[in-house]
């Protein structure tokens, strides 16, 4: 776990959590690499905005000047959306990052070890990294999937990015042990897609039970993370089949280009952006909304 001392926690989520008030992590990379300036910012205080009404304490972590913030000012999340040489943190990065006094967005991965290192358990976010399409090939699987294997941290997210390899992410994510949960509905989303043609494993229809099985797991002294997949909401999904279209071509644009590594999911939803005329940002919007509204609702019942 991360030593506090490379923790600068916002007093008021330092308040919140002495208290036992529930809190919720946000991450930073949706605001530095994953939406366009000033899409970023507001989305990210939207976000901020719909947990505080719901009467929970957000928390957006970021790195600045090689300080893990627990809590960022309105000043912040502008520094943020605008910095250059932001890096994308996640476990590996930690080191170079807190090292070298240098900013970084955290990822899913790099935001769970920080809440969890703060003693926060709920975090939000759009939708998790996971097995890329051809990693028989590539061996390339997102080190969010190992965060939530050890991490005691849950995670509701709108299901992982539709540009991954979903049905390999499931199988990745039973074999770690992580409960996967789905709210409201009988198929695992796809991010921008409410369906994903995988069957969900456990379907839940509260956000109490769902609180409760949460708990119920760190109380049994079971570690790692929990998953909770939130389906987009009807009048704001891309059907499965379109997007899917979308995402084909633009991975064949993206292996004509001989794109690589980090450079991958940018490149990727730059694209799916462009091809479905800003459609997929609108959505990823709302879906990140609405999450953070069944996130709260999650956190108010423990």
């Amino acid at each position: 776990m991360i030593d506090k001392k490379y923790l600068d926690i916002k007093p008021e989520v330092a308040e919140a959590l002495k208290a036992g008030k529930p809190v919720i992590a946000l991450e930073s990379t949706i605001i530095s690499h994953g939406m366009p300036y000033p899409k970023n910012v507001e989305t990210a205080l939207a976000v901020e905005k719909v947990i505080r009404d719901a009467g929970v304490m957000p928390a957006t972590i970021a790195i600045i000047n090689g300080m893990i913030k627990i809590g960022l000012t309105e000043e912040e999340v502008e520094y943020m959306a605008t910095a250059k040489n932001v890096l994308k943190v996640s476990r590996r990065d930690y080191p170079l990052v807190l090292s070298q006094k240098l900013d970084g967005a955290t990822t899913v991965a790099g935001t769970m070890m920080a809440a969890e290192a703060a003693g926060i358990n709920l975090f939000v976010t759009g939708g998790i990294g996971g097995v890329h399409r051809g990693a028989g090939e590539t061996h390339d699987i997102s080190a969010d999937l190992e965060e939530l294997k050890n991490t005691n941290v849950a995670v509701v997210c709108a299901g992982c990015k539709s540009i991954l390899d979903i049905p390999g992410t499931l199988e990745y994510l039973e074999t770690s042990g992580v409960p996967v949960i789905t709210y409201g509905a009988d198929e695992f989303p796809a991010f921008f897609s409410r369906e994903s043609g995988k069957p969900a494993d456990c379907r839940l229809d509260s956000t109490k039970e769902i609180a409760e099985l949460i708990k119920t797991k760190y109380d049994a002294g079971l570690n790692g993370g929990v998953l909770v997949a939130n389906p987009i909401p009807v009048e704001d999904e891309i059907p499965f089949e379109k997007m899917d279209a979308v995402i084909q071509q633009a991975l064949k644009e993206c292996d004509e280009q001989g794109i690589t590594g980090k450079r991958i999911t940018p490149f990727l939803l730059s694209k799916v952006k462009d091809l479905t005329e800003g459609k997929s940002l609108e959505a990823n919007i709302k879906l990140v909304l609405n999450n953070a509204k069944v996130g709260a609702e999650i956190a108010n019942n423990f």
